[in-house]
């Protein structure tokens, strides 16, 4: 017995020291440490040993089973070391070779515009709000003193869903909410994204943003208007800045005046940038019309306001000059990295 189990020991060890993968090794094992292995069977063959050497037999196959699975560990380590070396030499990193450059994002220009315009006028106490931009018509046009067969309602100009819900045209519907509501005095400004049937190209888009403010208190003049959007231009586009109100027409408003600021090229010499008259309109404003305080519930004899609305994209393309407004939503990275 005690030859049978030294040569099944010499077997697994020498089958063992053979194997170059943990497959190969685990067969050793089933061949010789497994329920039908080798020294199951001396096991299963015991009946056959006379009693009073059957212990002596058992600790041998015991002594037997220790040494084979301990040489079976230190192959089982051994392979293991070898494959994760293996593995490391694969995956090793030359820290020379140059890397992947992420690309951060960039602000956009009109959120930087945005911010600016924001900071002058909360800067001089008015509140930002903001309102749906899928509108009804009572708002977008009606409380705004635009009548129905107003030429601002056709559909060449307008997003319509139904005869009552439209894509705001403007921010001015925000102005008519917040009116509503008779918490006065007000002071607020409505950025946001409006909705006009424009075809695109450098100066287009049917899809653009607003900002408009709206000021209603007792005694509100039209020279509280002006001082106003002076102190606006010169915090935007510089101290030097002068500002030129010419008559102009707004149904919710009246008077009304469209307003340009002296060149910031050329300081109001004229150049090529204002096509030499020295000067640049960029908004339009006027004072609240009366019929609009009206239907808002604001009794005009007692109060007054004014309001005026700019285009967001155009302060960037005049603050930055830029001369294609294609270029602030075709997110060209090669663009948008220069702010």
């Amino acid at each position: 017995m005690k030859e049978k189990l030294e040569q099944i020991r010499d077997e697994a060890i020498a089958l063992a020291k053979k194997a170059s993968d943990m497959n190969t090794l685990n067969d050793v094992k089933v061949k010789y440490l497994g329920k039908k292995g080798e020294l199951t069977s001396v096991l299963k063959s015991m009946k056959d040993v006379p009693k009073e050497e059957r212990p002596k037999v058992g600790q041998m196959v015991n002594e037997t089973r220790e040494e084979i699975e301990n040489i079976l560990e230190e192959i089982k380590t051994s392979i293991e070391t070898e494959l994760r070396e293996a593995k490391l030499k694969e995956e090793v990193i030359d820290v020379t070779l140059p890397s992947k450059k992420n690309k951060i994002g960039h602000r956009h220009p009109n959120i930087i515009a945005l911010e600016e315009v924001e900071r002058i006028f909360v800067g001089m106490g008015y509140e930002v709000v903001e309102g749906p931009e899928v509108e009804y018509d009572l708002y977008n046009f009606e409380k705004l003193n635009i009548s129905a067969d107003h030429p601002a309602k056709d559909e060449q100009d307008t997003f319509y869903i139904n005869k009552d819900i439209v894509l705001r045209t403007q921010t001015s519907p925000v102005q008519a909410r917040v009116m509503e509501q008779g918490k006065l005095p007000i002071r607020m400004i409505a950025p946001g994204r409006v909705f006009r049937s424009d075809e695109v190209d450098a100066t287009h888009s049917p899809s653009f943003h607003q900002v408009e403010g709206l000021v209603i208190d007792k005694n509100i003049s039209f020279a509280d208007l002006k001082g106003t959007l002076e102190i606006f231009a010169k915090e935007l586009f510089g101290e030097n800045t002068k500002t030129k109100f010419r008559p102009h027409h707004f149904p919710f408003t009246e008077p009304s005046a469209e307003v340009d600021v002296t060149c910031f090229k050329c300081g109001g010499k004229g150049c090529r940038f204002c096509k030499g008259s020295g000067w640049i309109e960029i908004l339009g404003c006027g004072m609240v019309h009366p019929h609009v305080l009206e239907m808002c519930g604001i009794d005009p004899k007692e109060y007054t306001g004014f309001a005026f609305g700019v285009g967001l994209e155009r302060i960037a393309l005049l603050k930055y000059e830029i001369d294609d407004m294609r270029l602030l939503y075709e997110n060209d990275i090669r663009f948008l990295k220069q702010f």
